[in-house]
């Protein structure tokens, strides 16, 4: 639902009302229930779905597949090698056999059957032996590969603009990071080297059935038009049902990861039975596609075996007749029926191969589509030359709307001097966030532009942007690791006296001194073991480290108690006398003290002067100044009357 309410709050009102009726049930459910709920613009499928539009085989897409492998053509090579003389060492097995029974088991000859046998024992060596090194060769270039295809992907995501996470949900970035990865793992490893294997051992076949009797050879044959067409067949059929399970799969980890990263949420308004309701039929519909896929499996793979066998049966007749007439040899016959047996397996190989070729196709095709996407905030060339922080900071007539038509932010200019204070205030809305994102460009302005150290924001490369701007938001992310890792960010710069000095200016060091293990102490994923307050000191203790020239606090108060506010608010101060800083509240207690503040609303700059100024003037900043100090003696009188109450 997070989502949907951005979405929503960024211009799309019909969007949030549809998301509404979905959440309470007012929208019409697929009748076989296959995890979406459906209205007219399907919502969730605009969200969730990821469909596979590509080829089954798509020559575009494997050249650039084949480019990851470029860097290791010379393993590929030494691998290709290997499948031909493999390939070439199974066929000749039932060639010797033919030998030995004609030649010297028919006429009895033990000592050139000791030295018939001796070969084909060579030969199975031989075979096992280039086995295990074609083997090692095909996994070692697949784990290459996909260690340079995963941190592109990666890489890539690093670099995305905001903008991008707000219309792809995380579930579905991370199927492209692992699943859809792995599958190209199992195509590099299993499918681009070992399919030549196939190929030769079916060549190696044809030659030596066709060089010992033409005539069986065309008899064994016979059944051959039916197996291309039954592989024709499951091929069309598993790639729809391949289809169908990455759709599946995508919705599956979509719906998991929002339900349990808002698993409080579902918790608190009793949601979870209606969501396991759901997830049933979200995890119905993955197993309906997947007992899919193992019936066309469980098809076609007996059709295989038959056809295997009749034609096994061909053979019998057709040599058998002829063993009688006395115009064919016991050995023909059984060599033929290994043959038979042989040529058959990698024709099913194939099969599986095309599988996973086409189930490579479809998860490149998703991968190529996020590492072509055009959604990053470009980088200037070269270092950028060092900025001239004494200028400040200047919003000069920006604009910026996140759907391309509502703008959010309307022509606003103003200017906040070198080691100045600017307080910006305004109702949920007005757009004082959207400043914040717009300075350290996790999003780019439309119009306008944003000068820092006399520089526009768009020609400061953003590690040199995001350095000298410290922010510290409302909604605060820890990652795993401890109190120390959550501080630096992994910056070996920062060292340990100066992460206690932090924590101590930020008035974290109390509770940080509590914990078992100090500063060495472990932080749970999402920081799910502390307070909201204690996460927010964390998060400027974090800021405070890296020692920022320009510091900006969103909401960064609103969420610790009095005591630390202050405490907060004395460190603040400090900080605030040789740094250009903007402060973003909701509490108008906290920005008094500021140089000059600015009041938007719908997007714009409405009033601005000090404090004082302002509420003499008697307007928007008047009204937020009385509303939030009536409410707070409002709630006050009646935890008054309730304590009187219970007294």
């Amino acid at each position: 639902m997070d989502g949907i309410k951005n979405s929503a709050r960024r211009g799309s009102v019909p969007l949030l009302r549809r998301a509404r009726r979905a959440h309470f049930g007012l929208v019409e459910r697929n009748p076989y229930f296959d995890g979406v709920l459906h209205e007219k613009g399907d919502v969730w499928k605009d969200m969730h779905e990821d469909e596979i539009t590509g080829k089954a085989y798509d020559s575009r897409l494997m050249r650039r597949l084949l480019g990851y492998a470029y860097p290791y053509r010379y393993h590929i090579a030494g691998a290709v090698v290997l499948t031909i003389l493999i390939s070439a060492l199974g066929p000749l097995r039932p060639f010797l056999v033919k030998i030995a029974v004609d030649k010297y088991i028919m006429r009895g000859d033990g000592k050139g059957l000791l030295g018939i046998a001796g070969l084909l024992l060579l030969t199975l060596f031989f075979e096992a032996a280039i086995q295990y090194f074609m083997g090692y060769f095909t996994q070692w270039i697949g784990q290459k590969t996909i260690f340079d295809i995963r941190m592109q992907v990666y890489r890539k995501l690093l670099r995305l603009s905001l903008s991008f996470f707000d219309r792809n949900p995380v579930g579905r970035l991370v199927t492209r990071v692992t699943g859809d990865v792995e599958v190209l793992a199992d195509m590099f490893s299993s499918g681009v080297v070992t399919v030549f294997a196939d190929v030769f051992i079916i060549l190696w076949i044809v030659v030596f059935m066709f060089a010992i009797d033409a005539g069986l050879a065309l008899v064994t044959f016979a059944t051959f038009p039916l197996l291309v067409y039954a592989t024709f067949l499951f091929r069309r059929k598993v790639r729809e049902s391949y289809r169908d399970i990455r759709l599946q799969v995508a919705r599956l980890n979509s719906f998991t990861q929002e339900r349990v990263s808002g698993i409080a949420t579902m918790q608190l308004f009793t949601r979870e039975v209606e969501d396991l309701r759901i997830h049933e039929g979200i995890n119905r519909a993955h197993t309906d596609a997947n007992v899919k896929s193992v019936y066309y499996h469980a098809v076609f793979f007996p059709v295989v075996d038959f056809l295997s066998a009749l034609s096994i049966a061909l053979i019998v007749w057709y040599a058998g007749s002829h063993i009688l007439a006395g115009v064919m040899t016991v050995g023909t016959l059984i060599s033929f029926i290994q043959y038979a047996e042989m040529f058959f397996r990698p024709v099913r190989d194939l099969a599986e191969k095309y599988n996973i070729m086409q189930t490579a196709m479809a998860s490149s095709e998703r991968i190529f589509k996020l590492l072509d996407d055009p959604t990053v905030i470009p980088d200037p060339p070269g270092d950028g030359a060092p900025l001239d922080l004494t200028a400040g900071v200047e919003f000069r007539n920006v604009s910026f709307s996140y759907n391309g038509v509502d703008h959010v932010v309307k022509h606003v200019s103003f200017v906040i001097p070198a080691g100045k204070t600017v307080a910006v205030v305004g109702a949920t809305g007005a757009g004082k966030t959207t400043l914040v994102n717009l300075l350290g460009r996790q999003y780019d302005v439309d119009e306008g532009a944003i000068l820092v150290g006399g520089k526009d924001v768009r020609d400061i490369p953003a590690r040199v942007l995001r350095r000298v701007v410290g922010v510290v938001h409302q909604d605060v992310f820890l990652f795993s690791g401890d109190i120390t890792s959550n501080i630096t960010l992994g910056d070996e710069t920062i060292g340990m006296e100066r992460v206690r000095e932090a924590a101590r200016m930020a008035g974290a060091d109390r509770f940080i001194e509590r914990l078992p293990g100090r500063y060495g102490a472990e932080v749970k994923e999402r920081g799910v073991t502390l307070s909201v307050g204690e996460k927010q000191l964390l998060a400027f203790a974090r800021a405070i480290a890296y020692d920022p020239d320009i510091l900006v606090l969103d909401e960064a108060t609103s969420s610790v108690d009095t005591e630390s506010e202050r405490l907060i608010q004395e460190a603040v101060l400090r900080l605030f006398e040789r740094r250009t800083s903007i402060v973003i509240a909701h509490r108008l207690s906290t920005i008094r003290s500021a140089d000059h503040i600015l009041v938007m609303h719908k997007g714009r700059i409405r009033e601005e002067g000090t404090h004082q100024e302002l509420l003499e003037r008697g307007g928007i900043y008047t009204r937020l100044y009385q509303l939030q100090y009536k409410e707070q003696d409002e709630w006050s009188h009646r935890l008054g009357e309730g304590g009187a109450a219970a007294d």
